[in-house]
């Protein structure tokens, strides 16, 4: 028997490419935009599985239940766990601190393996939406 090829044929238009930042020990000090994000933008990009894909791998106070993931951390309680910074860095390219994480660098583009055609040289979120991610990230304290 012979399968089709998966093809995708419609994309979300890309973010904007990442802005320039430090990295200092663990963590991505200063927000990538200059100012801080919003925490409901953020709650509501995180659950959203197909735009920010945090629910497929990780469990939290976000989703249905029966729709996270169990392959990643758990997110309840992890801004009293890690600071801003340490969250953004995660985010931004966990592959700096753990290089065979399969949690995607949300920014990076270079350098990457198994990235479909139509994804190659864009990243996963733009820079304001990854501060959103990370308001809410943090306002998670139990």
């Amino acid at each position: 028997m012979l399968l089709a090829p998966l093809v995708l044929t419609t994309f979300a238009a890309a973010p904007a490419a990442a802005q320039p930042y430090a990295v200092e020990g663990d963590a991505i000090a200063r927000p990538l935009t200059g100012q801080p994000g919003d925490p409901a933008r953020g709650q509501a990009l995180l659950a959203d599985r197909q735009r920010s894909l945090c629910s497929l791998c990780h469990a939290g106070p976000f989703a249905p239940p029966h729709q996270q993931g169990t392959l990643a951390p758990d997110l309840q309680g992890i801004g009293a766990r890690l600071s801003e910074g340490q969250l953004r860095l995660r985010v931004v390219d966990i592959k700096r601190l753990v290089p065979d994480s399969i949690m995607p660098s949300y920014t990076r583009t270079e350098g990457l393996a198994r990235v479909a055609p139509a994804w190659q040289g864009k990243p996963v979120l733009a820079a304001a939406e990854i501060e959103d991610v990370i308001a809410y990230l943090a306002t998670l304290r139990d």
